[in-house]
């Protein structure tokens, strides 16, 4: 969900700047910061937002830049030059020295002496094009997000192929372990002198222990997983928390086979599918 869009243009006397960011989040965590101008419009843009961008921490920025040369607040020229004559009047019939003190501090603190520019208003025409450049930076941000996640899922296959190698890597060492614990049982029960022994209870007790080591269970649940895994990328947007539900199950057959891997070099296999798997958990997170 990690996504960027920009988007700038000329509305009257200003330039409109609009940006939006987005990382990941399980759900809309939404900040806005808008000019004065437009806050009136801040759940309408804030509707929009959460219409198209669905999920991710989002900052979204509108600002403005003045282009022309006016200023805010203006002094009111004659409203000093009363002010002025009033107090060096009052000064000379009482007597009070008007040296040293700063008479622009105070006259600008008088009562019409610094006029402020009237409130703009905001047009139906005006907030029309700013709007459409609202849209054009989602637009952007959305896009980025397809082209990541097209990123995502090549990566995801990678890790879902290098999982399946691994599977079938696996198969030698299960094989040749259902010989190695036959001939460890009956090595243990040569070095008991003088113990009789039945065979046949020896098979049914070997065949029990080998049932409960035995993971193609596991194997057969864990390529369903991954085919069905391969399935919903493919569904289009809003998969993003099945992915990681699906990730899960993933994960429990890989570590059943873990437990049940009575080997160091099936061990060793197991704890790379685990690091492939990990890797898709963390990027899941990134989906829609």
């Amino acid at each position: 969900m990690t996504g960027y869009g920009k988007a700038e243009g000329h509305v009257a006397d200003k330039k409109v700047h609009v940006e939006v960011k987005s990382l990941n989040s399980k759900s809309l965590d939404l900040s806005t910061r808008i000019a004065p101008i437009y806050r009136e419009k801040e759940m309408e843009i804030r509707g929009f937002l959460s219409k198209n961008i669905e999920r991710g921490k989002v900052d979204f920025n509108l600002w403005i830049e003045k282009e022309s040369t006016t200023v805010g607040a203006s002094i009111n020229a004659d409203a000093v030059s009363k002010y002025c004559q009033q107090i060096q009047s009052i000064s000379q019939a009482n007597g009070i020295s008007l040296e040293g003190v700063d008479l622009w501090n105070a006259l600008v603190r008088m009562p019409d002496v610094v006029q402020t520019a009237s409130v703009e208003e905001l047009t139906d025409e005006e907030w029309a094009e700013v709007f459409d450049l609202v849209q054009q930076a989602v637009a952007e941000l959305i896009e980025f997000r397809k082209q990541e996640g097209m990123a995502l899922a090549e990566k995801f296959n990678k890790n879902l192929s290098r999982i399946e190698f691994l599977m079938k890597e696996i198969e030698p060492f299960e094989k040749g372990r259902v010989e190695k614990i036959r001939t460890r049982l009956e090595e243990r029960l040569a070095d008991l002198t003088g113990v009789d022994y039945d065979r046949n209870r020896l098979e049914q007790e070997l065949i029990y222990y080998i049932e409960k080591l035995d993971i193609n269970e596991e194997k057969q649940r864990l390529t369903n997983h991954i085919n069905y895994f391969r399935e919903t990328m493919n569904e289009g947007r809003g998969q993003g928390k099945k992915l990681g539900f699906i990730a899960q199950e993933m994960g429990r057959e890989i570590n059943t086979t873990g437990s049940k891997s009575n080997q160091a070099e099936m061990q060793n296999i197991v704890v790379m599918m685990k690091d492939e798997l990990e890797q898709i958990k963390e990027q899941v997170l990134n989906v829609m």
